[in-house]
């Protein structure tokens, strides 16, 4: 999924500001109210589309970009190992294609086994003794046992992809598949280097090809972000989620030749603060204003390379009265404080939604997130 392609945002923070005037009206009791906005996405770190124009319309380098959208970092290096939860795969069970040079590893024990059997379809691993163990099958024309180990368990190629079958299909991935043990439960965690995992993050989020210098940019905030991740998390069996609670990952069924080169070309590199990788946001527009955050490298300025992005939106009455029941009659909308950046005084950090029974005031990113908006950043038409 692309932030910038499907325009699917990151997860919003609330920004303090200074409250100011408002700019949304009463609606004069239309059922309705119609609302115009700018940017996709809570507008802090990087704009991927102003990384794109910095790149193709102003010949910026992607050094040049990740200077403006995270000042005051350094470029360092991070190398080692993540753990990515594949939240795709419901069963309890990892099935994979049978595949030469595949094995099994007990993390029990420590013990590898070749998986190498004629007329082999698939291999599973399937907990046992309460989630203590992990049984090894294999589909020939039926499931048939094959070993039990102790602890987890996990699948591997030495480093080629292994085909990950799911109730919703299949994919392919770089590094290890592991039966995970999370509790009594288990969960499908994939395993791999660091920048192999950015193989399959990087063109989910970014068109691969746009300009090679913005999908460079991408790389080194994505491989930032990760790393940050993996440093200041404690998740227990995974470092990060594959879908935009981290950042969408797609594994090696996801990978562009150009991305890869993107990834390639920027190899291990990461933006430090204090030494460390820093927490490295993105979105996918600002609407030419950036927001400031929770540390000091996410600042408010203008950004002269995002497009804006205008959108338009009608919420209806009766998408008012399902997202506040106790609302009652839609009457009007009355924005208390803006981040006073930008057209219109900025982003909404705070709303009021009037009804014929009762009012509700609520933040900017809770009132987008209840209806699906863009961004926080809009006024009534």
């Amino acid at each position: 999924m692309l932030r910038a392609l499907c325009l699917l945002l990151t997860a919003a923070l609330v920004t303090a500001a200074a409250p100011s005037a408002p700019t949304i009206a009463a609606a004069g009791g239309s059922a309705s109210v119609t609302l115009e906005g700018r940017g996709y996405g809570h507008g802090r770190g990087m704009s991927q589309y102003g990384a794109q124009g910095a790149a193709s319309e102003h010949g910026r380098t992607y050094r040049q970009i990740l200077r403006f959208y995270y000042p005051g970092l350094e470029l360092g290096s991070a190398r080692g190992r993540i753990r990515v939860l594949l939240t795709g795969d419901t069963s309890a069970d990892v099935v994979v294609a049978a595949r030469p040079g595949l094995t099994v590893r007990s993390l029990g024990s420590g013990n590898v086994f070749p998986l190498q059997r004629d007329g082999a379809k698939r291999w599973r691993i399937t907990p046992i003794d309460g989630g203590a163990g992990s049984r090894v099958s294999v589909l020939l024309s039926r499931w048939r046992t094959v070993r039990d180990l102790p602890g987890a368990a996990q699948f591997d190629a030495g480093g080629k992809p292994i085909t990950l079958v799911t109730p919703a299909g299949t994919t392919r991935y770089r590094g290890a598949l592991r039966s995970a043990i999370d509790g009594g439960d288990r969960d499908t965690v994939n395993i791999l280097p660091l920048d192999s995992y950015l193989l399959g993050v990087v063109p989910r989020e970014m068109p691969a090809l746009w300009h090679p210098q913005a999908v460079r940019a991408q790389a080194v905030a994505a491989r930032t972000y990760a790393a940050h991740e993996r440093r200041t998390t404690n998740r227990g069996h995974f470092d990060v989620w594959d879908t935009t609670q981290s950042q969408v990952y797609g594994g090696r069924s996801a990978e562009h030749p150009a991305s890869n080169d993107a990834v390639r070309a920027t190899g291990g590199q990461v933006l430090l603060h204090a030494g460390a990788p820093a927490f490295t946001q993105f979105s996918s527009s600002n609407g030419g204003w950036t927001v400031a955050g929770s540390v000091p490298y996410q600042v408010a300025k203008q950004d002269p390379w995002d497009p804006v992005n205008r959108w338009r939106v009608t919420i209806t009455e009766n998408e008012f009265q399902d997202v506040f029941p106790s609302l009652g009659g839609f009457v009007r909308l009355r924005v208390l404080r803006r981040d006073g950046n930008g057209a219109w005084n900025g982003r909404v950090l705070r709303i009021r939604v009037v009804g014929t029974s009762n009012t509700i005031t609520i933040d900017g990113d809770d009132f987008r997130e209840e209806f699906g908006l863009r961004s926080t950043w809009f006024r009534q038409t």
